[in-house]
């Protein structure tokens, strides 16, 4: 990450962009070697709707703007851990609940602005407001006040000692924003990051531009370009003809092994905060019947979807925590691949010879995972229709904001977030957080050690309840020209950080 050159700290950074428009060469093998040296391209399979994470969901937005073009107080780096960024110190009071920060000195908008500790009450109580939609929102809600302090100074005070507040700080609701600069974030991004929008080509690409007047060291790049493909072979192919640099989150792991064999090019594969959820409606029947939810469970042989979807790379761990997480716990023998169980439940529940609605975004490893699900569920008498949706912007609409499905399957990226989706009744899962609210809040609040046995405990519930399969890890899979450095293996936020990629 920047902290790497910034602090001296051991983490490196993620990697990424893509190229300006469908008819411009990459920094590949096709550009001079000066141009290669100046720009980087990068190619995605998700394109962002608009550019405003405050009031859109989805991961493309924070995907290409966090770390790059917004910061935080704080990042994450790759060990996950929490390092300081707009703040270059903080203090905690005694009681846990007051973070006195000192910012950095010298930091600026990219409209020239200077960043205060006005602009960090501003960001703060705008989560809280009306002006933030996304249910991630909801990560601030244990803030009671923001006070300015002096211009560089900022204490916040939370309602009762916070175990997860800090770390998400260093995640998109964390973003500092200008007062000035947020009358249309749809389409305008005005941070404190080393990059401006130099232009987007909506459905194809954004490109950034480093910043002369950037508070940190300059990127190792000019120009870092996201390029969005609709398909994932043809990423690859992309890479291969020297159109794009990078692949990042390699969609087509199936032809890993051309690349691997390869000496022109690197592969890397690390850990993610991804999940694959297989999600069900449990305000909609026959969802609603937690005995057809288990049933499902039972149903699904987890291990051969990894294998038989996505070539045997990713990580089943039988609940909707990854290994990264501190409150961790290997949860596969909960429900064990049961077919005879599955359609005792079902028998149970009144439910055999059942037809659902499949509704299924048009992502690479959604169309794949969903083929053998349909087949497995089949098995035990769910009959399941698959309906396509283009992602983001029909499953956003139909399955995210109304909730209009019976079941879905999508890729949830946003760091420790298992009480984002679970701990509120009127998330898209509609699971009943009455049992586990008041579980929540006290791990929260505990010492380190009451947080992570208490969250181990809130998940137990959460997975007994069948409240969605997290059906495996997504794993992070890069592919790049050799010659491109800085590309770290792990995920650990939705950001796609530029800013250490360079070449040779």
């Amino acid at each position: 990450m920047r902290s790497n050159k910034k602090f001296g700290l051991a983490a490196a950074v993620l990697a990424g962009a893509l190229s300006l428009t469908a008819c411009n060469a990459g920094a590949g093998s096709s550009a001079s070697p000066e141009a290669q040296q100046d720009s980087v391209t990068v190619a995605l399979t998700g394109e962002p709707v608009n550019l405003d994470f405050t009031t859109t969901a989805g991961a493309a937005i924070p995907q290409a703007l966090m770390s790059n073009v917004y910061e935080g107080l704080v990042e994450i780096d790759q060990e996950g851990k929490i390092q300081p960024l707009l703040a270059e110190s903080w203090e905690l009071s005694d009681d846990r609940k007051t973070y006195t920060f000192k910012l950095r000195e010298g930091a600026k908008f990219s409209n020239g602005e200077p960043f205060t500790a006005e602009d960090v009450k501003f960001s703060i109580e705008r989560v809280q407001s009306d002006e933030w939609v996304s249910s991630l929102k909801s990560k601030m809600d244990v803030v009671d006040a923001v006070n300015v302090l002096s211009d560089t100074e900022v204490e916040v005070v939370l309602k009762q000692p916070s175990n997860a507040w800090l770390f998400d700080m260093g995640t998109l609701v964390g973003a500092m924003f200008d007062p000035s600069g947020v009358d249309d974030l749809a389409n305008t991004a005005i941070g404190t990051g080393p990059y401006t929008i130099e232009a987007w080509n909506r459905g194809q690409s954004i490109e950034l531009a480093a910043r002369d007047d950037y508070w940190g060291e300059k990127p190792g790049v000019e120009t870092a370009t996201l390029r969005y493909f609709a398909d994932a072979v043809a990423t690859t192919n992309a890479l291969q003809s020297g159109d794009v640099d990078v692949v990042y989150n390699m969609q087509a792991p199936e032809l890993l092994s051309s690349f691997e064999s390869n000496d022109k090019f690197q592969v890397l594969e690390g850990t993610s905060n991804g999940e694959i959820v297989l999600s069900m409606n449990n305000k909609e029947a026959p969802f609603d019947d937690v005995r057809v939810r288990q049933a499902v469970m039972h149903a699904i042989d987890r291990q051969a979807v990894v294998d038989t979807a996505w070539n045997g790379y990713g990580t089943v761990v039988g609940g909707p925590v990854p290994p990264t997480d501190p409150y961790f716990e290997d949860l596969n023998d909960v429900y064990p691949y049961d077919p005879a169980k599955a359609k005792e439940l079902l028998k149970e529940a009144g439910a055999e010879n059942l037809d659902i609605t499949f509704t299924v975004p048009t992502r690479p490893y959604a169309t794949a995972v969903s083929e053998i699900v349909v087949s497995q569920l089949a098995e035990v008498g769910i009959n399941a229709k698959i309906e396509s949706a283009e992602f983001p912007a029909v499953w956003l609409d139909q399955v995210f904001t109304k909730h209009d499905y019976q079941m879905s399957v999508v890729l949830a990226v946003e760091s420790r977030d298992v009480l984002a989706m679970f701990n509120n009744p009127d998330y898209y899962l509609g699971y009943d957080n009455s049992k586990i609210k008041d579980a929540a809040a006290k791990a929260d609040a505990s010492d380190e050690a009451g947080y992570a046995a208490g969250m181990k405990d809130v998940v137990r519930t959460i997975v007994d309840d069948a409240a969605a399969d997290v059906l495996f890890i997504f794993p992070n899979i890069v592919v790049a020209d050799a010659k491109v450095t800085g590309i770290p293996a792990n995920s650990v936020t939705e950001a796609l950080d530029l800013t250490n990629i360079g070449w040779k």
